[in-house]
């Protein structure tokens, strides 16, 4: 690792000097003030229906002929779902034609069709209801690139209108109100709304919460309450700088993002944030006990502990980079954002929080105020104390040094025997794409997908469209379909709208249009389809078959993520080792120090799995959740790696490598201790919404930064780096030091 002391040193007392610090902080408040005058909030500019797979995928590609040949049928359905358990009486179907008559007449903003129940016999409507008579389910259709909010605005219309066609509000009453007619919104329609519902409310509650959570942690740590705010602040106004801006290059059309992302970036801006400021806190406060001058101590701080937060902080901001490479746009939407708050948070715990423990100096950790032996004896003199006894400080972590530095090979062969064991339970994680399975099972869209699979067949939530081009010839495909065993029911042909050749079938399946097992029989549609136009005399048949709707949409993002996945993945790895290269100079630690946080993931996936699965009873994740672990917790370990090596690298040069490994890990413990357990913290207040993605995701970081902060780094590491020695930093050329340097 090159050494920029003098330059970091001269930076500490350009943004943390006498009048520089004033100087600081009016810029960050300039900074803040303005930006948020100028500019709208991230919030106000979220956008939820932002497309996930780019058009060259087959599923987009064939909502795009269905929209072109099928306008009727084509768009985002909502499935309103009405019911009454001792079954659907007279007043309830004339309840159901007024309201197919309204919204015919009256059509809904961006609704594109309705089925004309009203013009029906009523012998025909009352044979689309389920068997006992109980349910009926109307679908109403909407434009395919009508916003979330905009479809929120239309069914609330909805069903403003239908209650007082009713007489009464069916949507609030219980489904098991006996004798009562209630109703649901279900459907891709419904989701939306339902999915765009939960992170509106979960923004807010995560930032109360995460504010809550790291003040706590931060008094009970450090009981200095003082100290406990000062983290907060920096983050509160690097946030304040940070929303603004991604407000502004949203309203530009320059970045896209939900709220999903917002309020995972909400998470992380405090718990890295917090970490950063920690990191040079808590060397500030080692140095205040031995620089009598805080300004002086403030600069040896900076110099010392400013190069690690920067490569921590760079090393977050190039992995989150990585997923611009992704297809699938919620991975590469997460990109800019969280690079971007990171980077500001990095800068804020570089500049901000210096000039703030300038300004308060010593008084930063009342009432445990740090002094030099010299301020000690004099202010015990003039109470008219004896002298204090300076004793060395040897806590916990250096007794885990001593362990480390002393039985290396028994300390890495269990911590990686530990951590193996772990990570032999990830290759059972079962993954899925059903995004209902993430909600409460109270949540209106949840319940009417219920009712529908229990009264009628779950496939009625979101059929297939398979369209052929028959070229004018007969075909069987709809005997072929209706065969199946997976398929429940084959609607009419119906002929296209530009080509009448173009014919379109709506399947339904047996199961859950939006399960894997339901993915899976897409090929075995296409070979059927494939096989009655070949049958048919139809030449090329391979390319005269499209497959729409929210499974064949489901299962190009399994396949894209999947793709993803494999994309990003080595890319981070690389980008990491580089940089952990070139800030080291070491082959040998870069691969060391990779391997144990690999390790590290695959041990928190696995025991993630162990208590997501055999704890709370869920037998899937989303696929989405092992991409995001792996870049926060690749990139997050090793920010607490690097600040160790730091440390046993900087000491290495006054002292022998077994000394300098054991102070290492005495100096860096305490302060990387605290930093994990407030960023497992505040990844875990994630675990504590209803929103089972979040959940999962919540756990499986938070067990990772709890195995990083309490194996990995105080065991695995530097037990590891004591068994290497001198190769510890090969290629670089390393002469030990003989005897401890009094220096």
């Amino acid at each position: 690792m090159q050494t920029s002391g003098n330059g970091l040193g001269k930076f500490g007392a350009a943004i943390a000097g006498k009048k520089t610090r004033w100087i600081t902080l009016g810029i960050w408040i300039v900074a803040v003030v303005a930006l948020n005058l100028l500019f709208p909030q991230a919030n106000s500019q979220t956008v939820e229906n932002a497309p996930n797979l780019p058009d060259t995928k087959m599923s987009v590609q064939a909502e795009q002929m269905a929209l072109k040949e099928f306008p009727n049928g084509a768009g985002v359905p909502a499935l309103i779902v009405l019911h009454r358990q001792n079954g659907l009486g007279e007043e309830d179907i004339s309840s159901l034609l007024a309201i197919t008559q309204y919204f015919t007449d009256n059509p809904l903003p961006y609704q594109t069709f309705i089925p004309p129940f009203h013009q029906l016999p009523p012998q025909a409507l009352t044979a689309s209801f389920s068997e006992d008579k109980s349910t009926a389910v109307l679908p109403v259709f909407f434009e395919n690139d009508a916003t979330t909010a905009q479809l929120k605005d239309s069914i609330t219309q909805f069903q403003k209108q239908a209650t007082e066609l009713v007489g009464s509000n069916p949507f609030d009453r219980e489904l098991t109100a006996a004798g009562e007619l209630t109703a649901r919104v279900t459907g891709p329609v419904g989701i939306a709304i339902d999915a765009t519902g939960l992170f509106e409310n979960a923004d807010f509650t995560l930032l109360v919460a995460t504010v809550l959570l790291v003040l706590i942690l931060l008094l009970l740590i450090y009981r200095s309450p003082i100290l406990a705010i000062i983290p907060l602040i920096g983050v509160g106004f690097a946030y304040g700088v940070i929303s603004p801006l991604l407000g502004w290059f949203a309203q530009e059309g320059w970045l896209t993002f939900d709220s999903q992302g917002l309020s995972i970036m909400t998470v992380l801006l405090f718990g890295a944030g917090t970490d950063y400021c920690l990191f040079l806190i808590a060397r500030f406060r080692q140095v205040l006990k031995e620089v009598a001058d805080r300004f002086a101590a403030l600069r040896s701080a900076v110099s010392s502990a400013s190069g690690a937060v920067a490569m921590s902080g760079f090393t977050v901001v190039i992995s989150l980079l990585a997923l611009l490479l992704a297809e699938y746009g919620s991975y590469a939407r997460f990109a800019l954002p969280f690079s971007l708050s990171i980077f500001i948070m990095m800068i804020a715990s570089l500049t901000l929080v210096p000039a703030l423990l300038a300004i308060i100096g010593r008084a930063s950790f009342f009432p445990f105020i740090p002094r030099t032996p010299e301020m000690l004896t004099e202010r015990a003199l003039k109470k008219g104390k004896p002298a204090p006894v300076i004793k060395e400080e040897k806590g916990f972590s250096y007794k885990v040094g001593s362990l480390v530095s002393r039985r290396p090979w028994t300390v890495t062969i269990v911590s990686v025997l530990f951590l193996g064991i772990l990570a032999s339970f990830a290759t059972q994680v079962q993954i899925n794409f059903n995004i209902l399975s993430s909600f409460p099972a109270n949540m209106p869209s949840r319940e009417g997908f219920t009712l529908i699979g229990e009264q009628f067949s779950e496939g009625e939530l979101a059929p297939v469209k398979l369209m052929i081009d028959t070229e004018g010839k007969e075909t069987d495909l709809a005997e072929a379909l209706a065969g199946l065993p997976f398929v429940a029911k084959v609607g009419q042909p119906a002929a296209g709208a530009v080509n009448a050749d173009i014919v379109a079938y709506d399947v339904e399946f047996t199961m859950d249009p939006y399960s894997n097992e339901a993915m899976e029989h897409l090929s075995e549609l296409r070979t059927v389809a494939e096989s009655s136009l070949q049958q048919s005399g139809i030449a090329g048949a391979q390319d005269k078959v499209w497959i729409s709707g929210k499974t064949a949409e489901q299962y190009d993002t399994k396949l894209t993520t999947k793709a993803d996945t494999m994309r990003i993945i080595p890319v981070v790895i690389g980008l990491i080792s580089l940089l952990l290269f070139l800030y080291l100079r070491s082959i040998s630690a870069m691969l060391y120090l990779m391997g144990t946080v690999l390790l590290s993931f695959f041990s928190a996936l696995g025991l993630g799995w162990l208590v997501i699965h055999h704890i709370l009873g869920a037998d899937f994740i989303t696929g989405s959740i092992p991409l995001y672990a792996f870049v926060f917790l690749v990139a997050l370990g090793e920010d607490y790696n690097i600040f160790m090596v730091s440390s046993i690298w900087q000491k290495k040069k006054h002292m022998p490598l077994k000394d300098a490994i054991r102070d290492g890990v005495a100096q860096t413990g305490s302060v990387i201790t605290s930093a994990g357990l407030i960023l497992a913290g505040t990844f875990a207040v994630l675990a504590s919404l209803p929103i089972q993605v979040l959940v999962h995701f919540g756990i499986i970081t938070s067990i990772g930064i709890i195995l990083d902060t309490f194996i990995v780094r105080p065991f695995t590491v530097p037990a590891i780096t004591a068994l290497l020695g001198r190769r510890a930093f090969w290629p670089s050329k390393y002469e030990e030091v003989r005897e401890r340097s009094k220096s």
